[in-house]
């Protein structure tokens, strides 16, 4: 039997537009005061201010997590017993980057850490811009888009890493003699072969012979078009999706009586 008041604070915390409105603008003022905090003069100036809005953060964010855990059972995507669901929260996506997102501000009451460490565990707090996906139309599309190109995107990064692969072992060949503290290994060489296949050419790893300028040349050449095909595939899908939920949701009125029903 289901308690009535665990089943408002489930609509509440999933449904509630002001509340979703309300985590929506918490996480991008993190985001910002995460920011801001990297700024010295603001750190020390603002550090009062910074501390308590962190503080008034992780409860907000601690209580949103505790109630999500408590009416995980509720969720229909969910499987099993009570326990079960629960278990399946806490280890999904979401729950994973809500514990995440809390979970620093905690630990160094719990365990002594160095102060370098504790500066990494605060890094952490950028997770709390991924909690955005729970209520973000826009990043859901973009997720769900992912997920229906990833055969065709697996497809297109094995090649890539096959041909950085390749690329970097020739020219490690090719230039490690005349140059061997810039190509000293292949892992040293992956590094040129990205830049090259991406076309970013940083210009600080260069090959000075002529076979390793040809071969530069076919792999800047190669990465032209390369680096354009996830792109074309990500977009393509992105329009089709946005297409089909437009199909979907479009609403018609009948002529006659009025009624209105999906097309």
């Amino acid at each position: 039997m289901n308690n009535p008041m665990k089943k408002k604070v489930y609509d509440f915390i999933n449904n509630n537009p002001i509340f979703i409105k309300f985590i929506y603008g918490l996480i991008i003022l993190n985001v910002v005061a995460l920011i801001l905090q990297s700024y010295e003069e603001l750190r020390v100036s603002y550090s009062d201010f910074f501390n308590s809005f962190e503080l008034f953060s992780v409860i907000v964010f601690t209580i949103e997590y505790v109630l999500r855990l408590w009416t995980s059972d509720l969720d229909p995507s969910y499987k099993g017993n009570s326990f079960q669901k629960r278990i399946k929260f806490i280890f999904s996506k979401f729950g994973l980057i809500d514990l995440f997102a809390i979970l620093p501000f905690y630990l160094p009451f719990i365990f002594p850490f160095d102060l370098r460490i504790l500066r990494i565990l605060r890094l952490f707090r950028l997770l709390r811009i991924f909690k955005l996906g729970r209520y973000s139309k826009s990043l859901k599309t973009i997720s769900s888009v992912l997920k229906e190109t990833r055969s065709e995107l697996s497809i297109t990064l094995f090649i890539a890493f096959i041909l950085l692969v390749l690329s970097s072992t020739l020219m490690y060949y090719f230039e490690n003699d005349v140059q061997p503290e810039k190509f000293a290994s292949i892992g040293h060489s992956f590094w040129w072969a990205v830049a090259t296949l991406t076309t970013v050419g940083y210009g600080d790893v260069y090959p000075i012979t002529g076979i390793g300028k040809i071969l530069s040349a076919i792999i800047a050449l190669i990465g032209i078009g390369f680096v354009a095909l996830p792109t074309g595939i990500i977009s393509s899908a992105f329009i089709e999706k946005i297409q089909k939920d437009r199909k979907e949701n479009r609403i018609c009125k009948c002529p006659n009586c009025g009624t209105e029903y999906k097309n």
